[in-house]
């Protein structure tokens, strides 16, 4: 009678967004513990535990045996991609997959930062982004290549005397001393993709932060002092969808509080601001044809109101970028995102990550679909099995140990 297949290494999952990458851990558990494919793995983990308890003087109180996993390198909630995932003996090579080089795809949204350098977290401070081209930040993106330091977020998860950094920007708590900046390598940073204001869906977070934790905040993360304002152009009778009230910067009260209004107002609100009163049908027909426009109706008034409403919401909406980029081990995306918007005389937000790549695990390659979990053992099994069989043959003896 052949011994039954014991199956186990590296592979990896597409984690998805909103979850941790505890939970993926979680759900392939609850997945793997009742399958026939792993049923081997933890009949032979049962006989050796055995095994070493009838040599314990002291038997500890029985715990339920699972099919060991451990991941390769966290991934926020707020990020999809490729999670790294170890199983039985495979769990003790990924410190090697901690130390590879990773691909990312980021999208950062310029105008505002968080305390959490992400769309996740409060906002702090705001601050004008209607210079920003895609030039302007390509220019920029030239002193975040090669090997250079960065500074980690405070919402991450470093010690810091004992402490997760986190730990105290949830209690509102100062760190003990400042974030020291590490050494990490950009071996490839460019655009993918310029976003010009409304061209996308990402939009701030609405949710500020008070006073106490705006101003330990900002200590932290070196905001320093606000960029310098222009004159505020003319104000636009409508506020931008989304956009949120700052409190980062005292201003005076006859101008509006509303960062929004560094933004320029666009020709077709500049003419509507000479005349107070609302211009309907034939009085609207009256303007357009004044500035060598024709109108024949009511629904040309319409499309004007509608042309009009859609330049606003392009001045109103704040740029974006997404960026692909290559980098080291110990790099925080979230950082470059709030280093590059000071960088490009604004502030930035991280809206957006996807791993790309990591060691050899690509997506679209040799990556598991999440859904196919879900899909039951018929569909992940063969996956998985050849998932592992392929690492297995790779690393030889080394998978092994």
């Amino acid at each position: 009678m052949s011994t039954p297949k014991i199956v186990e290494g590296v592979f990896a999952i597409n984690k998805p967004k909103s979850i941790s990458s505890a939970q993926v851990l979680r759900d392939l558990q609850h997945a793997f513990n009742p399958s026939k494919l792993f049923a081997p793995w933890l009949h032979a983990e049962r006989t050796r535990i055995s095994r070493e308890r009838e040599h314990q003087r002291n038997r500890r109180r029985h715990k339920r045996i699972e099919v060991k996993l451990g991941h390769g390198g966290t991934l926020d909630p707020l990020a999809t991609g490729v999670l790294i995932v170890g199983v039985g003996k495979g769990t003790k090579h990924l410190q090697n997959f901690l130390n590879c080089t990773k691909t990312y795809e980021a999208t950062i949204l310029f105008g505002a930062a968080t305390d959490t350098y992400d769309v996740e977290g409060k906002i702090l401070r705001k601050a004008p982004y209607a210079h920003l081209t895609r030039e302007v930040v390509e220019e920029s993106l030239r002193k975040f290549q090669g090997d250079i330091k960065q500074r980690p977020p405070l919402y991450s998860a470093l010690r810091m005397d004992g402490k997760r950094l986190y730990e105290y920007a949830r209690e509102g708590k100062e760190i003990p001393r400042e974030i020291q900046e590490r050494a990490v390598t950009v071996e490839s940073l460019a655009i993918c993709e310029w976003l010009p204001g409304s061209s996308h869906p990402y939009r701030w977070p609405n949710e500020e932060a008070d006073g106490l934790e705006k101003g330990v905040a900002e200590r932290v993360l070196h905001l320093g002092a606000p960029p310098e304002e222009k004159e505020d152009p003319p104000q636009s009778a409508d506020k931008p969808p989304h956009a949120t009230e700052s409190h980062g910067t005292k201003r005076r009260r006859d101008n509006d509080a509303d960062d929004d209004a560094l933004i320029s107002t666009s020709p077709a609100a500049k003419r509507q601001e000479i005349s107070p009163a609302p211009l309907m049908s034939g009085a609207l027909q009256e303007a357009l044809q004044m500035d060598g426009v024709e109108s024949s109706g009511s629904n040309d008034t319409t499309e004007a109101n509608k042309a009009t409403s859609e330049e606003r919401a392009v001045k109103a909406t704040p740029p974006a970028a997404r960026l692909s980029m290559t980098v080291t081990s110990g790099f925080y995306v979230r950082s470059l995102c709030h280093d590059l918007g000071q960088a490009v005389g604004s502030l930035g937000i991280m809206s957006e990550l996807v791993r790309t790549r990591q060691a050899d695990f690509k997506l679209n390659e040799n990556v598991l679909e999440y859904e196919d979990i879900r899909k039951g053992e018929d569909v992940w099994a063969p996956k998985v099995e050849r998932m592992l069989d392929e690492w297995q043959e790779q690393n030889g003896s080394e998978a092994g140990r």
